[in-house]
């Protein structure tokens, strides 16, 4: 065996900090081309900025296939932003649960991984959720902010089943007015929108935490909202319909009851964001409100 000694007096103080930190897989700050796509015009929401939020490019299967806005903190995307895939609604229902080795510790890895067995959570738990927060949790269910609803390839549904892109619903919330207007979402995107539809689904906080081992670790949302913008659709539509285009967003309370979901246009939403959560003044969710380009 060969020994390697150290002499730590001959080595640079930021030398030896490196090698006794443990190493992080990065989370860019500026997201890739090929990861902007996901993005109306290549831009993220923005006036959401603090030290505890990062992005994500959620990677599947060698693609990138959505970005996540996650709070490392309280250990819940904020928002997942994603292209709408033309669908039948149909789910899929043999995905394990995974995590993203981005925010691990001991990973070099920068896909999206299934959780390991035993206690290999205690890697990684400190930036993200993991399934034991879930697991005595019986008030609440895991609801998809980038649900496998509104994705037609099968490694695109896969995707979406990663703890960093569910938010803790209520039951009655989730499997009621929340679904229910998913299903609208996609039936209209499917029916009207001729080219990309970009979508942003997000969350407010107020404080609400589920608790593992008396220790707050995943917030719970007090609404949950959602906006989409798609520029080429059809003019033709019913007025019902086509008043609802380029762009038109919805919210609802994540609560058993006066949880009904409220559709609303964009700005109307994002002025409603400003005294719900902690954006600033100049949050936006789409470059001018998806107003298309040299229109009037």
């Amino acid at each position: 065996m060969v020994k390697i000694w150290l002499h730590v007096s001959s080595i640079p103080a930021v030398t030896l900090l490196l090698i006794l930190l443990p190493v992080r897989a990065t989370v860019e700050p500026a997201l890739s081309p090929e990861c902007r796509e996901f993005l109306y015009l290549g831009t993220a929401p923005v006036g959401l900025e603090d030290h505890s939020l990062v992005k994500i490019c959620q990677r599947y299967n060698n693609r990138p296939r959505y970005v996540t806005l996650y709070n490392i903190k309280d250990h819940v995307p904020v928002y997942s932003a994603y292209t709408f895939k033309r669908s039948d609604g149909e789910k899929k229902v043999d995905v394990p649960w995974m995590y993203e080795p981005q925010l691990s510790t001991s990973s070099d890895t920068g896909e999206m991984q299934q959780f390991p067995r035993g206690y290999m959570h205690q890697n990684f738990e400190d930036a993200q959720a993991v399934l034991e927060d879930y697991a005595n949790a019986v008030l609440y269910e895991r609801g998809a902010l980038n649900p496998d609803e509104h994705q037609a390839n099968p490694d695109d549904k896969a995707a979406t089943y990663t703890l960093t892109n569910v938010v803790p619903q209520v039951r009655e919330f989730h499997r009621g007015p929340w679904k229910a207007q998913e299903h609208i979402i996609r039936r209209r995107l499917n029916n009207y929108c001729r080219g990309t539809a970009y979508v942003v689904t997000g969350i407010t906080t107020s404080g609400n935490m589920i608790r593992r081992h008396n220790i707050g670790r995943v917030a719970i949302p007090t609404y949950l909202w959602s906006a989409y913008c798609c520029i080429n659709y059809d003019h033709n539509a019913p007025y019902d319909e086509r008043y609802k285009f380029p762009a038109f967003a919805y919210y609802g309370l994540n609560d058993k009851e006066n949880n009904q979901v409220l559709e609303l246009s964009v700005p109307k939403l994002e002025e409603f964001l400003k005294k719900s959560t902690f954006v600033d003044k100049n949050f936006q969710i789409f470059v001018e409100d998806c107003v298309p380009p040299g229109s009037s």
